[in-house]
């Protein structure tokens, strides 16, 4: 029988044991672990996986740059984000970058063997929560703040409530200070904030921060 292999990119260590903890549970499977996006897209390359769980809050590159890459690379890549945002914006965000399933790390115990199982088989996979607040969304009855939010804004609004400076935050992403300074106005303007203290505030307040 052949071994499945599962790569776990997170860059918390115990979050990492817990989910190779769980997911040692399923018969057969060889787990490989990464702690950075840059690092998990490298392992991914190499080791060609048969699924990926990517938490969506990294250092440096994000778990949705990361899985667009995967996607670009295999497009059949089986890919189940795991993230500590309860926010269903995130949840629709990455669906659409294609990821096969998501699930937060607030209920991984209960739902991440039964998530990997799905996603190993090809189906798509999202905590029970999950799909109900994202439903909610998708038909308009439940409202986000952040939803107006492009994917770079959102990173670079996460990056702040991390505490990183405007040239930091251009590094990271490899744009420029103008283009960081251009995307923080607009971020201000869609959320009603005027001071960049009150957005970071926002930014940690909504969970952004790692």
């Amino acid at each position: 029988m052949n071994v499945i292999t599962i790569l776990v990119v997170d860059d918390h260590p115990i979050v990492r044991a817990g989910c190779r903890q769980l997911i040692q549970q399923i018969p057969n499977t060889k787990v490989i672990e990464a702690e950075t996006g840059e690092e998990g897209y490298r392992l991914f390359q190499e080791n060609y996986p048969d699924m990926v769980l990517l938490d969506i809050t990294l250092p440096g590159i994000g778990g949705l740059e990361v899985l667009r890459k995967m996607r670009a690379n295999r497009e059949n890549a089986k890919v189940l984000m795991f993230s500590m945002h309860e926010d269903p914006v995130f949840a629709s965000r990455a669906m659409q970058a294609g990821a096969k399933g998501y699930i937060t790390k607030n209920n991984a115990a209960d739902y991440l063997v039964e998530a990997v199982e799905k996603v190993l088989t090809g189906k798509t996979y999202l905590s029970p929560d999950t799909a109900q607040q994202l439903a909610m969304l998708n038909i308009g009855a439940g409202t986000s703040a952040l939803s107006d939010l492009s994917r770079r804004e959102l990173e670079i609004l996460r990056l702040l409530g991390e505490g990183k400076s405007m040239t930091e935050i251009s590094d990271l992403l490899g744009i420029s200070y103008k283009t960081v300074a251009n995307n923080l106005t607009q971020i201000k303007s869609k959320l009603d904030i005027n001071k960049t203290a009150e957005l970071m505030r926002f930014a940690i307040s909504h969970g952004l921060s790692s």
